[in-house]
């Protein structure tokens, strides 16, 4: 669940928030300061563990980029065809590149039948409503795409961490989802569910960037602000939603996204490498990146 988006020209109480949390952070830093910390930049893309040391060259990325939409329209013409439906949800930390994913996925696919969405936090009526009904209203229908930036799992992150639910709720929760999410696979839908990963350094480069960069201040919450000294609390919880949810038939992939390029490529050939379709040129869609990709405890428990 998302809270109301201020500006970084934000009130003093929300400035007040972002520097008082700055004990609670293992290195100097304040949103409000221009300057960054010393070696803040340079641990944004190897912060924990990240295999790369070098982000991708914008040349490659865009030839990478530009192979991967085409055959992903490839994909949308066999989805037609076939009748299938596909649903991706897009989860991970505040900042971890969610909306960068989902925009390059869309980016030549035919709007009439693929579409993001993106909900805001429930109204009154939602809230007495069963957890997953709004979720269930933009399931596709035959040939259709449906990416979500941020889904149900809302109730295992962002509303527990802030206590926007109850104890009996999250326990429901973690109850009914393997089983609401079997019946969507049952009922023929392809499902995927990615987590986007990053370094709490890269969290913080992230954050401030959206502070001071004009174009990006939108993007800076008042949520985002209060899950700086958070961090352990959202990772206890992304652990326990994986050990809950992480199951054969509906299985988690974590992607390491220091790295939004490289992060953004990998997003597409998880879901390209899973389906046969007419010409499909396998030297693209091929495998992801198993470095940064991956389904086994060490993504699961180990970032």
């Amino acid at each position: 669940m998302s809270g109301a988006k201020k500006s970084s020209g934000s009130t003093k109480s929300t400035k007040d928030n972002a520097k008082s949390s700055a004990k609670d952070i293992p290195i100097p830093f304040d949103i409000d300061n221009p300057k960054l910390p010393a070696g803040l930049k340079e641990k944004a893309l190897t912060g924990a563990g990240y295999p790369y040391a070098r982000k991708m060259k914008r040349k490659a990325y865009e030839r990478e980029l530009a192979d991967l939409q085409f055959e992903l329209v490839k994909l949308q013409a066999h989805i037609q065809e076939k009748g299938e439906r596909l649903v991706v949800l897009f989860e991970g930390r505040d900042s971890a590149g969610k909306g960068g994913c989902i925009a390059r996925f869309m980016h030549h696919l035919n709007p009439r039948h693929a579409r993001s969405v993106a909900l805001s936090k429930p109204t009154g009526t939602e809230r007495g409503e069963w957890y997953f009904q709004r979720y269930v209203a933009h399931m596709p229908t035959a040939g259709d795409i449906t990416l979500f930036d941020r889904s149900w799992y809302n109730r295992a992150g962002v509303e527990r961490v802030m206590g926007f639910c109850s104890k009996d709720q999250l326990a429901a929760f973690f109850r009914d989802t393997p089983e609401f999410e079997n019946l969507l696979i049952q009922d023929g839908i392809r499902l995927f569910k990615i987590f986007l990963t990053i370094a709490r350094e890269t969290q913080l480069l992230r954050f401030h960037e959206r502070r001071h960069n004009p174009m990006k201040q939108w993007k800076l919450t008042d949520i985002d602000l209060a899950a700086i000294p958070k961090w352990d609390d959202y990772t206890n919880a992304q652990h326990e939603m994986f050990r809950f949810t992480h199951t054969p038939t509906s299985p988690w992939t974590v992607i390491r996204a220091n790295d939004q390029r490289r992060a953004r490529l990998e997003s597409m050939r998880l879901v390209l490498n899973a389906f046969d379709y007419a010409h499909k040129d396998n030297s693209v869609a091929h495998a992801p990146d198993p470095k940064i990709v991956g389904s086994s405890d060490a993504f699961l428990f180990g970032t």
